[in-house]
This record gives C-alpha cells, sequence and structure tokens, in this order.
C-alpha cells in the first residue's frame, strides 16, 4: 500500500480546498509554507491533485489556523 493508501480521492479534494482556502486568503503557496513551517515544494505536493500527498494534522490544523477558517472547512468536498 501506498503513503496515502486507500484515501487518494479524499487527499486530493482536501489538496483542493485548501488550494482554494489559500488564493481567498491572497496567499502564495510560500506565504502559507512558511507560516505553517514545511517546505514550498512540500505544500506544493499538497495542493497538486496529480500527487495524492498524505499530511499530518498538525500542519492541518496550522493550515486551518493560518487560513484562519474552522479546520472542518477544508473536509466539506464538493462533486
Amino acid at each position: 500500500m501506498d503513503k496515502t493508501g486507500s484515501h487518494i480521492e479524499e487527499y486530493t479534494k482536501l489538496g483542493l480546498n485548501i488550494a482554494y482556502y489559500r488564493k481567498l486568503k491572497g496567499l502564495t503557496q510560500l506565504k502559507l509554507a512558511e507560516s505553517v513551517n514545511i517546505s514550498r515544494t512540500h505544500m506544493s505536493n499538497i495542493e497538486a491533485p496529480n500527487i495524492p500527498t498524505s499530511i499530518s494534522l498538525e500542519t492541518l490544523f496550522n493550515i486551518a489556523d493560518t487560513l484562519e477558517i474552522p479546520v472542518y472547512k477544508l473536509f466539506i468536498f464538493k462533486d
């Protein structure tokens, strides 16, 4: 099993939601990555729909805090 397990679609949607709220906040990937203490490359991989990338809960909470949104909003997946 790969590092994302069987949840590839969820990781993809999560990354797209992060990108959506980041852009809504007017932040670049670099600024968001610096704010949550990860590399820009990792931030890019999290958001990339063709590269399902796992993310720690700590990083996820930090992203939501930086974006000033409740973390649950990142899990509202649109079809």
